[in-house]
């Protein structure tokens, strides 16, 4: 792939892929601000008590087969088929379990109704394994503008209807219509403008192959997935579904921008640097840039939002959500650096080495468990602060092998995001300044924001950071395209 081409792709991949992420969680994060109004914080409680059970079938269905048809070279019509079968076929398998195990979710929780939410809310299981394989597809070919029109048709419908729902009291059901609609419309859509047709061809060998390589990733996603909810499982157990609705409510804004940068710089990069794996000095060179533009964007949002999650709460849900503040602001630093771990397992996977992709996640496992072990008597507050001094650790476990592999561990990682902590802590100082002395909300949120992102800027620009050039050329091309058309 020639210089010119792949900059071309990467460019246009990110600008598709940034506004496929923005609107997606904007879209989100509007709707379910009016569902966080018209609804109560159990009726979220009891969604997030089977998040785990949604989110590790997904990954069985996936199998990292998924993965497996992006890092492969050189793929065939059959590969895809195999997988749309395979998908398919355990994505009924797993929601027949669900469906007869339901009432044991149920009496687990001591929670009746879930023995029917759950049987109706897994269908998202079925309908959601019919759209891997052409997203395999269009993430391949770096069309991330189908894969936008996609999922924001799909966030709005859903969301509409889940409005519509609750404004006529429908309760959790409209978080569960919201689910399914939303899914429903990405199915059509998606095989409207993707026009793959699926087969029934089956090969052996293609599985054989592409299960090789995803099956490590299988592991290690059902064990991501398990580690990620089973805060839900231990809130949901120890506390209550009013808790647990605290708790989701409040990571769900945090994810809205950790979430998001992340999984833009992870959709776009993995195939583009799966195209460079025989050239390495390349490959590492960008994976180095990658992980400074990420750090550069997540540093003073992550901070910023902790700084003022307290009159965003305020205006934003209400006072019935006040206990969402603190988890808030510690979720934020808990996600610091999630983003950066991110990348450093994703060039895992895009070398093929699933193998220590799995050993990297699993090593981590021992420091969840004593985490969990200690906070969970303590509450819910503590069990987050946890997440903070985890997620620490993990940066340095999951930057180990890039550090023996490339020469670009942890310290090195630190060394070149250092000039971005600096900057990003002057800026928090400055935020913190103008708005001790206020009382309004609204000012605080209105002057923090700009204060902070001024100062931010004017800092960036002072300790001439490379990436602050690089999104000022990118918006200048971006101006110019618009100006053109």
């Amino acid at each position: 792939m020639a210089n010119k081409s792949l900059k071309s792709l990467a460019t246009s991949g990110i600008v598709w892929s940034a506004i496929d992420k923005f609107a997606i969680q904007l879209g989100q994060f509007i709707i379910g601000i009016v569902l966080a109004r018209l609804l109560i914080p159990r009726d979220f409680g009891l969604i997030g008590m089977l998040t785990i059970f949604i989110s590790i079938s997904q990954s069985f269905i996936d199998s990292g087969m998924g993965s497996g048809l992006i890092q492969k070279k050189n793929r065939k019509d059959i590969d895809f088929s195999t997988v749309f079968v395979f998908n398919f076929l355990v994505s009924v398998l797993i929601y027949a379990m669900l469906y007869y195990s339901s009432p044991l979710i149920a009496e687990f929780y001591n929670m009746p109704q879930l023995t029917l939410i759950t049987r109706v809310l897994t269908l998202n299981i079925i309908i959601n394994s019919l759209t891997i394989v052409q997203r395999s597809k269009l993430t391949i070919n770096i069309d991330f503008k189908t894969l936008a029109i996609v999922n924001v048709i799909a966030v709005l419908i859903g969301g509409l209807t889940a409005i519509i729902l609750a404004f006529n009291d429908f309760g959790v059901w409209a978080l569960v219509a919201q689910n399914l609609i939303g899914a429903l419309t990405s199915v059509v859509s998606i095989s409207y403008l993707s026009r793959w047709k699926p087969s029934i061809q089956f090969s052996k060998q293609s599985f054989k192959e592409l299960f090789g390589y995803g099956s490590k990733l299988l592991i290690a996603g059902i064990y991501a997935q398990g580690l990620n909810n089973i805060y839900n499982i231990a809130i949901g157990k120890a506390y209550s579904p009013v808790d647990l609705g605290f708790y989701t409510r409040a990571k769900s804004f945090v994810e809205f921008s950790a979430g998001t940068v992340t999984s833009i710089l992870q959709k776009v990069t993995f195939p583009i640097l799966a195209s460079l794996q025989d050239n390495e000095n390349r490959m590492v060179s960008i994976y180095r840039q990658i992980i400074k533009m990420t750090s550069f964007f997540i540093f003073p949002i992550m901070t910023l939002l902790s700084l003022l999650a307290d009159p965003l709460i305020r205006i934003v849900l209400g006072e019935k959500w006040i206990e969402v503040i603190a988890l808030m602001q510690w979720f934020s630093f808990a996600r610091i650096v999630y983003p950066i771990s991110v990348i450093n397992m994703n060039i895992l996977k895009v070398i093929g080495r699933s193998d220590l992709f799995l050993k990297v996640d699993l090593a981590k496992f021992p420091i969840v468990v004593i985490a969990m072990i200690i906070t969970i008597p303590l509450g819910v507050k503590a069990m987050v602060i946890a997440q903070v001094v985890t997620s620490i650790i993990a940066f340095f476990i999951n930057a180990y092998m890039p550090g023996k592999l490339f020469g670009y561990g942890a310290l090195a990682q630190l060394k070149d995001m250092m000039p971005i902590i600096l900057a990003t802590a002057l800026m928090a100082l400055v935020v913190f300044i103008v708005t001790f002395k206020l009382d309004n909300n609204y000012l605080k949120l209105i002057f923090g924001t700009i204060s902070g992102f001024v100062t931010y800027s004017i800092v960036a620009n002072i300790f001439k950071l490379q990436e602050l050039k690089e999104v000022r050329m990118l918006l200048i091309k971006l101006m110019k395209k618009s100006f053109e058309k």
